[in-house]
C-alpha cells in the first residue's frame, strides 16, 4: 500500500510570519498606531540619512579623484616630477605637495619616489597604466583605522634611467611610466563620521518624536473609540440604551453615531416588545376570563341541579366563540412574531387566484354584502399562506365595517389590491395608528376582534417588499391599497405614493 503523504513542517518564514501576527494580535490599538509611527518615521529618517550619507562620500570623492588627477597631469606636462633623478632631489614643500606622497614608477615595476617622504601606496593597478599608457585609475587604499588613502596613478610617457638627462637619453633606453600621487583620506573620514553620527543622533531624535507624537495622536483620536468602548460595556453591564454624544465628523463620530442609531432601534424594538407582551397579556386575559367564568357557572349550575339544555348549549356555544377568539388570537400574535427574511423559501404565485379565494371565504362569513370584485392577473413572488392571510383580513375588515347590506368594492390591478368599504370610515386621528398592532380605537372595541388584523397586513406586505396604506373614499367609507411587486423584478416599479385624502368627516371611528 502506499504511504500517506507527511505534511510537510511549517518553514522558517511562515513561523515568523505567525509569531509577528501573534504578537500584533496581542498589542492593543493603541499601541499599535504608536509603533507604526515610530516604524514609519525610523525607515524614513533611514532612507534619507542612508541616502544623504552616500551622497556626501560620493561628492567628497569624486571631488578629491578630480583634484588628485588634474594635478598630477600638470605634473606630468611640466616634466619636472617625470625624471628619476629631479623627482629625488624635489622636496614637497617645494612644490606644494607637503600633504601628499608622491612616486614614479616604471613598467618594470621599479618606482622613485620624493627626497625625506614615503613612498605612496603603489601595487598592479600603477604598474598597469604605467605598461599600458591607459586613461587616469584612481583606487582607495587602507581603511579608515589604516593608514587610508586615495591613490590616482597618471601615464607619464617615456621615461629615461637615473642618471641620463633627456639629451642624454637613448630612446631605446626610456620605457614608459606613470606618475601616482596619494592622497591621505583622514580629514574625509574624520568628516564621514561626524556626518554618521549626526546622521544617528538626528534619527534616534526623530524617531522617539515621532513615537511620542503617535501616542498623542493616538490618545487624542482613539479617545471618542475608548468613550465609545466605555457606553458598550455600560450598556452590556446595566442594559440601559443611553446614547453618547458625539462631536466631529470623522471615522469614529460616525461610527458613534451609528452605534447611538443602534441604540434607538434596539430601545424602540425593546419598547415595542415591551408594549407587544403588555398588550397580548391583556388581549389573552380576556377571552381567558370569559371562558373561567362560563366554566365556574357551568360547574356551579352542576353542583346544583344542572341547566336548561337550551342554556348549557348557549353557554357551550359561548365558550366555543371565546375559544375560537382565543385561538385567532394566538395565530395572529404567533404570525407576527414570526420573522421570516424576506424571499425565503417563496414561490411564484398567482395574485388574483389569492384574492378570489379570500373574496370567497369572506362572502360566506357576510352573506348580506354586495361584493364588486374585479381582478386582473399579476403573478408575484410570496409566501401563499401569508399573502392569503393578509388578504382575507382586508376583506373581513370591510364586510365588518360595513352595514349588513353594505357594498364592498374590490379591485386588482397592475399589482395594486384596493378594498374600498361603505362604513362609516376611519376618524383623522386614528388613520397613523391603524395598522399597529392592538390598536383599536374606543368605539371599534365594541365589536370583535384583536386589533392584530391589519398589522398582520402590513407585516405580509413589508415581508413581500411591497407597502400598505389607507385612506377615506368618500361617499364610501374607508379604502385600503395594497402595493406588491411584479415577480420579474423586485423594482420594477415604485411604490405609489398615497393620494390626498379629500375632505371627509366620519359619521364614526374605528
Amino acid at each position: 500500500m502506499p504511504k500517506a503523504p507527511v505534511p510537510k513542517a511549517p518553514g522558517r518564514s511562515q513561523r515568523a510570519q505567525e509569531w509577528w501576527q501573534h504578537k500584533q494580535q496581542r498589542l492593543s490599538l493603541h499601541a499599535r498606531v504608536t509603533l507604526l509611527a515610530a516604524v514609519t518615521v525610523g525607515l524614513a529618517v533611514a532612507i534619507v540619512s542612508i541616502s544623504a550619507y552616500l551622497t556626501v562620500r560620493q561628492q567628497m570623492y569624486r571631488n578629491l579623484d578630480d583634484s588628485l588627477v588634474s594635478r598630477a597631469e600638470i605634473a606630468v606636462r611640466s616634466g619636472e616630477l617625470t625624471e628619476p633623478d629631479n623627482l629625488q632631489k624635489i622636496l614637497p614643500d617645494m612644490v606644494g605637495l607637503s600633504d601628499q606622497l608622491i612616486g614614479l614608477v616604471l613598467a618594470d615595476s621599479q618606482a622613485y619616489v620624493m627626497s625625506r617622504t614615503y613612498q605612496p601606496p603603489i601595487a598592479e593597478p600603477e604598474v598597469a597604466v604605467a605598461k599600458n599608457q591607459s586613461k587616469p585609475n584612481v583606487r582607495s587604499v587602507g581603511s579608515p583605522n589604516d593608514r587610508h588613502f586615495r591613490v590616482a596613478a597618471v601615464a607619464a610617457g617615456p621615461i629615461c634611467p637615473p642618471g641620463l638627462g633627456q639629451e642624454e637619453c637613448d630612446p631605446s633606453l626610456s620605457q614608459p611610466g606613470a606618475l601616482v600621487v596619494a592622497q591621505s583620506l583622514s580629514s574625509i573620514d574624520r568628516t564621514l563620521h561626524n556626518l554618521g553620527v549626526v546622521l544617528w543622533a538626528v534619527g534616534i531624535i526623530g524617531v522617539i518624536g515621532a513615537a511620542l507624537a503617535g501616542n498623542a495622536i493616538a490618545q487624542s483620536g482613539l479617545r471618542p473609540l475608548a468613550r465609545l468602548t466605555g457606553a458598550a460595556e455600560y450598556v452590556a453591564r446595566t442594559a440601559e440604551l443611553r446614547p453618547i454624544p458625539v462631536t466631529g465628523t470623522d471615522e469614529i463620530s460616525r461610527l458613534a453615531q451609528a452605534f447611538n442609531a443602534m441604540l434607538a432601534a434596539l430601545a424602540q424594538s425593546q419598547d415595542r416588545q415591551r408594549r407587544l407582551v403588555g398588550d397580548a397579556g391583556h388581549e389573552l386575559r380576556t377571552p381567558l376570563t370569559s371562558i373561567r367564568t362560563n366554566l365556574d357557572l357551568l360547574a356551579q349550575a352542576d353542583q346544583r341541579g344542572g341547566l336548561s339544555p337550551e342554556d348549557r348549549r348557549q353557554l357551550l356555544d359561548d365558550v366555543r366563540a371565546q375559544m375560537d377568539e382565543l385561538t385567532a388570537l394566538i395565530g395572529d400574535l404567533t404570525e407576527l412574531a414570526r420573522d421570516t427574511p424576506q424571499n425565503r423559501g417563496y414561490e411564484l404565485i398567482e395574485l388574483s387566484n389569492v384574492v378570489q379565494d379570500a373574496v370567497s371565504r369572506v362572502r360566506r362569513r357576510a352573506p348580506g354584502a354586495e361584493w364588486d370584485v374585479q381582478l386582473m392577473p399579476f403573478p408575484v413572488w410570496g409566501d401563499e399562506r401569508l399573502l392569503g392571510r393578509a388578504v382575507t383580513n382586508l376583506l373581513d375588515n370591510a364586510a365588518k365595517y360595513s352595514p349588513p347590506d353594505g357594498r364592498v368594492v374590490v379591485r386588482l390591478l397592475d399589482g395594486v389590491l384596493t378594498v374600498t368599504d361603505s362604513g362609516p370610515g376611519i376618524a383623522e386621528a386614528d388613520l397613523p395608528h391603524v395598522f399597529e398592532r392592538f390598536y383599536r380605537s374606543s368605539e371599534a372595541r365594541s365589536r370583535p376582534g384583536s386589533g392584530l388584523g391589519l398589522a398582520i397586513v402590513k407585516h405580509a406586505a413589508e415581508q413581500h417588499g411591497g407597502m400598505i396604506y389607507a385612506r377615506n373614499a368618500p361617499p364610501m367609507g374607508a379604502q385600503f391599497t395594497l402595493w406588491l411587486p411584479h415577480a420579474a423584478a423586485q423594482t420594477r416599479q415604485p411604490a405609489p405614493t398615497p393620494p390626498p385624502s379629500r375632505p371627509f368627516k366620519p359619521r364614526t371611528s374605528r
